[in-house]
């Protein structure tokens, strides 16, 4: 009896000091602050999977990307959360599959998010992976529409133009500008086949006329059977619908046969400073949509320019732009959750507004995780010093609720 009663009370201490431990851990969670619960989940940096083109056909985009991003990380001192930013960067040679296989491999070692593609086919697989792993994907450059489509992909997000925005504007070029016969040639790739496709509906709804379309493939270096194609013509516009190196190459080789001379030149994403630098003085007089120009006047976008220009002694093309705002809008979202749960990031950033972006305002439709913002369009010139030899000077700026149908 006296042992069972000692054992007994034995059992009652031990259970009275479990719940004296219990109460007094979640006394002491509860009394933690935000940042000491947050760290307890935390990796031990914020590891981004930067899947981006070097090489390839949109190989010339990858480099100023990447210098983008990097000022992004840098004006916040590297971190986020408190951890320092590390981007793993990899080129996907343009390709999907390399694109997935590399992001794969990040992903398993821990990365937070993905960043890229350029291309959109690569986009689109990465946003597949993301979509299964559940790990968010902020798109800068890729312009295909179905990457924001209403009832999409809850993980990826796109803070730059779509391809419809941009046909949108050369439309309203051609408008402008009197253009009545149009002969385009087109990357041989789906999102510009179909980027074609929306120029051809609107220029018949407005009695302008296709006199005939080429698709070339990626990476194409002679365009001289096109080309003569073109001369010979009666067209008084051309439009191609190709970008990176491909739009580099055709504009090179139309300016040896001076086929901008006589009928006007122009593209969706077709020309900037990068682009223009590579092509030479055959891109002058060149029209082009813009993704992002410097010369936006705005107290971020001076001091974004005046850092970039600081640390690359050039000026910040169109792609270099994006990523550093989109990136920028991405971290002060995150950084607002206090938080290390995706989900809750997801939820924050579809809901958000970039009053203070260097191009303008942007808000994040909850529809469809694609950024509202202004459209630019404009044509290479001569620029002064010190602007670049070759530069874009904005001809037409286009309000948001001209662009986007409601969702």
């Amino acid at each position: 009896m006296r042992l069972a009663a000692d054992l007994q009370g034995r059992n009652t201490h031990m259970k009275r000091r479990q719940f004296l431990h219990t109460a007094g851990a979640a006394a002491l969670a509860t009394a933690l602050p935000a940042p000491m619960l947050r760290a307890a989940n935390a990796p031990e940096d914020f590891h981004i999977a930067a899947i981006l083109a070097f090489s390839g056909a949109y190989g010339l985009i990858g480099k100023d990307m990447r210098l983008g991003a990097e000022l992004a990380a840098a004006q916040r001192g590297g971190k986020v959360l408190g951890k320092t930013i590390r981007f793993s960067w990899e080129d996907d040679e343009t390709k999907p599959q390399p694109a997935v296989q590399k992001a794969t491999r990040l992903l398993s070692g821990g990365a937070n998010m993905i960043f890229g593609a350029v291309g959109s086919a690569s986009t689109l697989a990465l946003q597949s992976l993301a979509t299964q792993r559940k790990i968010p994907q902020l798109v800068t450059i890729s312009a295909d529409d179905v990457i924001t489509k209403p009832g999409g992909s809850r993980y990826s997000f796109r803070t730059s133009n779509t391809l419809g925005m941009e046909v949108k504007m050369c439309m309203e070029f051609v408008k402008l500008s009197g253009l009545k016969r149009i002969y385009a040639v087109t990357a041989d790739y789906q999102a510009t086949r179909d980027g074609f496709e929306q120029f051809r509906t609107m220029a018949e709804a407005a009695g302008v006329e296709i006199v005939g379309n080429d698709y070339a493939p990626l990476g194409n270096r002679d365009y001289s059977v096109i080309i003569d194609k073109m001369a010979n013509s009666d067209a008084d516009g051309i439009i191609v619908v190709a970008t990176g190196n491909d739009g580099v190459t055709f504009v090179k080789q139309a300016g040896q046969v001076g086929l901008g001379k006589d009928r006007t030149i122009f593209g969706p994403v077709l020309q900037d400073e990068t682009f223009a630098a590579a092509t030479g003085d055959a891109a002058l007089g060149v029209y082009s949509g813009v993704r992002y120009h410097f010369s936006t006047d705005n107290p971020a976008n001076k001091a974004f320019v005046e850092a970039y220009r600081a640390a690359n002694n050039v000026y910040p093309s169109s792609f270099a732009g994006e990523a550093y705002d989109g990136l920028s809008w991405w971290f002060d979202v995150i950084e607002s959750t206090d938080s290390w749960d995706v989900e809750t990031w997801v939820d924050a950033f579809e809901d958000s507004v970039r009053e203070n972006s260097i191009e303008g305002r942007k808000e994040m439709r909850a529809c469809d995780h694609q950024a509202t913002q202004v459209g630019l369009f404009g044509k290479v010139v001569r620029g002064e010093a010190p602007l670049p030899p070759l530069t874009m000077q904005i001809t037409s700026v286009f309000p948001p609720e001209a662009l986007f149908a409601a969702c």
